[in-house]
């Protein structure tokens, strides 16, 4: 059997298919990038200078922009150096650093998703008690252990990834190194890695969502539990954002890889592989800026600073 090292290159024939320049994808996943990176920088600046902000729940909020733009650089700048070069060939180190930050990016927002469903969960159930048990020393390890668990979670799975052998096939027909299509054009016996990216799925996939749905059950539950209309209307509100952000984010997932195989099944991965590539990361920042008050107040005060700084440098100048 030809061993993985003596077949260096992959080869993305999603494109070769799709033919040449490739105009419309490009104008489509740009804007989305540049989106992306300037609404998430804006979150994470905003949440970092306002300090009325300084609370856990933006604390998670500024990570989770932190994570997004780096999980959307991880695979897009190569897929427009590929769109406008149209060099298709990607070495064998490239792909596997591109599939290890990938996984552990997309392990972490997951890590994070959770714990911000823990943050609604007592801000909610236990007011009285939030403070004390979401002080800033709890958080800080909380997203700590979420960067971590992504870490080891992607050495892991590269480790084992990287025993695999190509020798039938280096093609591979999707928008970036994914371990799916890495593991259906490996050649030999794959049941061993498949039975490690199962139990992967079940502890870093379905686990943290069971804990993510158990949290808004007994939120829910509480909700309906208040008597005042207003107070119910409020705490809805408070987590009306998280759930959105959660519906786009397993969506997506889940039709990706637990959708059964089909005849179009390549090309269904490849439109739905720019949905978490690219629309995911995008919208979160969108739908927490333009559903919370207070980070929309704090960039209103933040603009004014602004302009009332630029306005007295013009008056000193001029």
């Amino acid at each position: 059997m030809e061993n993985i090292t003596l077949t260096p290159d992959f080869y993305f024939i999603a494109f070769s298919q799709i033919g040449r320049p490739h105009l419309v994808l490009f104008a489509i996943l740009l804007p989305l990038y540049i989106v992306c990176i300037g609404w998430n920088l804006v979150i994470f600046v905003v949440i970092l200078l306002d300090p009325i902000l300084h609370k856990p729940m933006y604390f998670f909020l500024r990570s989770l922009s932190f994570v997004d733009i780096l999980y959307i650089s991880v695979s897009l700048p190569k897929l427009f150096d590929i769109i406008v070069s149209g060099n298709i060939k990607v070495s064998f180190v490239a792909c596997f650093t591109q599939m290890c930050f990938f996984i552990f990016l997309a392990c972490t927002e997951i890590c994070l998703l959770t714990a911000m469903s823990y943050d609604r969960y007592v801000a909610i159930c236990f007011p009285l008690h939030y403070t004390i048990l979401m002080e800033k020393t709890k958080c800080g390890l909380l997203v700590a252990g979420c960067w971590i668990s992504g870490c080891c979670n992607s050495v892991f799975i590269t480790v084992f990834a990287s025993d695999l052998s190509f020798c039938k096939s280096t093609l591979i027909n999707q928008l970036f190194c994914e371990i799916k299509v890495l593991t259906k054009i490996s050649c030999g016996d794959t049941n061993r890695f498949q039975i490690v990216i199962l139990i992967d799925t079940f502890l870093m996939g379905l686990c943290p969502f069971l804990l993510i749905m158990l949290s808004y059950a007994k939120i829910i539950l509480n909700i309906l539990g208040k008597h005042s209309k207003g107070q119910r209307k409020k705490a809805f509100s408070t987590c009306s954002s998280h759930l959105i952000i959660l519906v786009i984010f397993y969506g997506t997932l889940f039709v990706i890889y637990l959708r059964p195989t089909s005849q179009n099944s390549d090309q269904l991965d490849r439109i739905f592989s720019v949905l978490y590539l690219a629309v995911t990361p995008t919208l979160n920042p969108l739908v927490y800026s333009l559903r919370n008050k207070e980070i929309k107040r704090a960039m209103k005060n933040i603009l004014c600073r602004l302009c009332l700084e630029v306005n007295t440098w013009l008056d000193i100048i001029y």
